[in-house]
């Protein structure tokens, strides 16, 4: 679980303290318990009894709305791991409800919040907004990724529960902030999900799903708290007025956005360097591989060449030694009559040329 942290400096004596809280948390923030003191505002506002969260992270982030006051907290997940029954089995308030949202949804108490950080794609989030705000209409609503990578595309992790035409054409790469194409050195699953092709366009991504259900339900308006991938929450324009100002410094704050903007920029680019390295390392892989495969076929080439060498000597040696014999046969086998006649025909050249 993501550790929430009060603001340090370290002192004299420590003046590493805050770069050990850096070190110790994980690279990409993304948990829900970052956003624990915009919830602790809703709930001192508002008497949240039951809470219903749809998607578990841990089981611990689920004990924070226990925590803030909240008598029960239906946690939907349709798959748990065991981690998460561990980390909810102490805590009277939690109640694992293992099945699908939204279909679970009519089966549970009708709650005072809804969290949902489940599948992040149109389809899913418009049904659970559809439901919650026609029979919940008074509750208050809290969804995460309402800003980049899934505000406007949509993440499947079992696109084969939806029906095919309320999908879009889906890839295993990923978006990145550096240009506007997937790629795979962008924001990947890695084969726990896939995403839509392109970004935009209607019937795709999470904030479109909310805006497509406030524009049909009325009378409730979103505010985005521009941090950690963007916390949403829906209010009622008729009630909730203190809300929106208690949260204005978070849904406000071009500081916060700015932050934002730059971390997903710096982590998308350190994909990019990991792709490439891993791109690198596959490539020297390839390249160690081949220089193996060569080496060895020198070898090879070495060693058939020894063999040939040592067997063409040996034929050489052979065919001297034949030679050899040819000619003591040779010299031996002469008729003398044929040294004569070489003898008489140098004669007659001698006396003919004078020699």
């Amino acid at each position: 679980m993501t550790r929430v942290l009060e603001p340090g400096t370290g002192t004299r004596d420590d003046p590493h303290a805050q770069a050990r809280d850096a070190r110790n948390q994980p690279l990409l923030l993304h948990s829900m318990a970052l956003f624990r003191e915009l919830f602790a505002q809703l709930f001192d506002r508002r008497p949240i009894r039951t809470v219903v969260e749809i998607g578990v992270e841990t089981g611990q982030v689920s004990a924070c709305y226990a925590e803030l006051g909240a008598e029960a907290v239906h946690c939907v997940e349709s798959a748990p791991t065991e981690e998460m029954r561990a980390a909810m089995a102490g805590h009277d308030a939690l109640h694992l409800v293992e099945g699908r949202s939204p279909q679970v949804l009519s089966q549970l108490p009708v709650a005072d919040l809804y969290v949902i950080d489940g599948d992040h794609n149109y389809a899913t989030v418009r049904a659970e907004l559809d439901w919650i705000l026609t029979h919940a209409p008074n509750a208050l609503i809290a969804l995460h990724d309402v800003l980049w990578p899934w505000s406007r595309r949509d993440l499947y992790y079992e696109p084969c529960l939806l029906p095919e035409e309320r999908t879009h054409p889906r890839t295993a790469d990923g978006p990145t902030v550096w240009h506007d194409e997937v790629t795979p050195a962008g924001f990947v699953g890695l084969g726990q999900f896939t995403v839509a092709r392109t970004a935009g366009g209607e019937r795709n991504g999470v904030l479109t799903a909310v805006e497509d259900a406030l524009a049909e339900h009325g009378g409730r308006r979103l505010e985005i708290v521009p941090a950690v991938f963007g916390l949403g929450v829906i209010l009622r324009e008729d009630t909730d007025q203190d809300l929106v100002e208690a949260l204005r410094p978070f849904t406000g704050s071009a500081l916060l956005a700015a932050l934002e903007n730059n971390r997903i920029a710096l982590y998308t680019r350190v994909l990019a360097l990991q792709h490439e390295a891993v791109a690198h390392a596959e490539e020297a892989d390839r390249q160690v591989r081949l220089l193996a495969e060569r080496h060895t076929e020198v070898e090879r080439l070495h060693r058939r060449c020894d063999e040939l060498s040592d067997r063409y000597e040996q034929e050489l040696a052979a065919l001297r030694e034949r030679n050899a014999e040819l000619r003591r046969r040779f010299d031996a086998e002469r008729p003398p009559r044929f040294v004569r006649a070489l003898l008489h025909l140098a004669r007659r050249f001698r006396r003919r040329f004078g020699r």
